[in-house]
């Protein structure tokens, strides 16, 4: 079995941090969404990926290498245009070639795995399997409807008005079968080869296609909403350690993790928190579901439920909490009340006193 991650894809929705920065490398709890995927495919027993990448390509490069430190082998495949799902399929094949595959959307955050689906799916192999999950607005979503027998009956993309409550949500399992769906169906209204045409395909042909309703945790992270509730989730489920230095005047509460180069001085960290190899964290309070990155600086300052990345700096800031800071950002000053910032990498703010 083989996996495919796409990995491409502007990201408009997390502006300003896409323009400089593929959404797929978005940190979350200081560990980018695309290194979680990748983890969730080691952990199912898949070791041979490749890699759709178009926007960003040489940043995915950089960050992932040949997957040796993910326990993988990885190669990077270009999708010129956004021509759909289906398309990136297509030109995996000479990659895929008969094997079985996992298709896993790079922005996709399952944080409690997929292992137990891609053993189901290996028990059972079916033609298609799709991983789906109850949600409240199914308008929003690529939508299942299944038959009495709990089998795929209809896939609908955006319906508006929903005949099921089960969402796609960003990872499938496919035999070779797919490919020829994937040569039959012709471009959608919005002119690209959807994946969800190429899997009714298969159904409409009496192929056994079968929904596996996920349990845990999923996120499409699509915006900066969606980045500080994965956030949250992950840091929950961390077992806090101390590989830094935290000076004895400081206070560290359970479920931080302060990294290897990272200093704690005259502060209090309530948990659950990380502050990043390299970071420093001075006369601050840092309060839950806090990331600060390698390398910031945070001095003076009271920050909460936010999200730091790489070489970010607050300064006399009294509060700020569900912000989240891009790659250099600097935020200086503040009253008394409280704040509440996106800014992009290298920006800077001095907030008013």
């Amino acid at each position: 079995m083989k996996a495919l991650v796409l990995a491409g894809g502007a990201g408009t929705r997390l502006r300003p941090f896409s323009h400089s920065l593929p959404k797929q490398l978005i940190p979350v709890a200081n560990r980018a969404v695309l290194s979680y995927v990748l983890g969730n495919i080691r952990a199912a027993g898949v070791t041979e990926v490749g890699i759709i990448v178009s926007n960003g390509a040489e940043a995915i490069r950089r960050a992932l290498g040949d997957g040796a430190s993910h326990g993988l082998r990885l190669t990077y495949l270009t999708q010129p245009e956004p021509l759909g799902l289906a398309h990136a399929v297509r030109v995996a094949r000479p990659f895929l070639g008969a094997d079985d595959f996992v298709v896993h959307l790079g922005d996709n955050m399952l944080a409690d795995g997929i292992a137990e689906t891609v053993a189901r799916f290996r028990r059972d192999r079916p033609a298609a399997y799709l991983v789906v999950q109850k949600v409240a607005d199914p308008r929003a979503f690529g939508v299942v409807e299944l038959d009495a027998q709990a089998g795929v009956r209809r896939l609908v993309e955006k319906p508006a008005e929903p005949r099921s409550d089960l969402a796609l949500v960003g990872v499938y399992v496919f035999t070779a079968a797919l490919h020829a769906a994937v040569d039959a169906i012709t471009p959608s209204a919005r002119g690209e080869l959807e994946l969800t045409d190429a899997v009714q395909w298969l159904v409409d042909r009496g192929a056994d296609v079968r929904a596996d309703e996920y349990a845990g945790f999923w996120k499409d992270v699509g915006t900066v909403a969606d980045v500080l509730e994965c956030n949250r989730y992950v840091l929950g489920g961390q077992r806090g350690r101390i590989d830094g230095q935290v000076d004895a005047l400081s206070r560290i509460g359970p479920g931080v993790v302060v990294e290897a180069g990272a200093r704690v001085v005259r502060s209090r960290i309530e948990g659950p928190a990380i502050v990043g190899a390299g970071a420093l964290v001075e006369d601050s309070l840092l309060g839950p579901h806090t990331a600060v990155g390698a390398g910031c600086r945070v001095r003076g300052s009271g920050v909460a439920d936010s999200v730091l990345l790489e070489g970010a700096s607050v300064t006399a800031v009294p509060r700020l909490a569900e912000s989240v800071l891009g790659r250099g950002a600097v935020v200086t000053g503040g009253g008394s009340t409280g704040h509440k910032l996106v800014l992009g990498d290298h920006g800077a703010v001095t907030l008013d006193p």
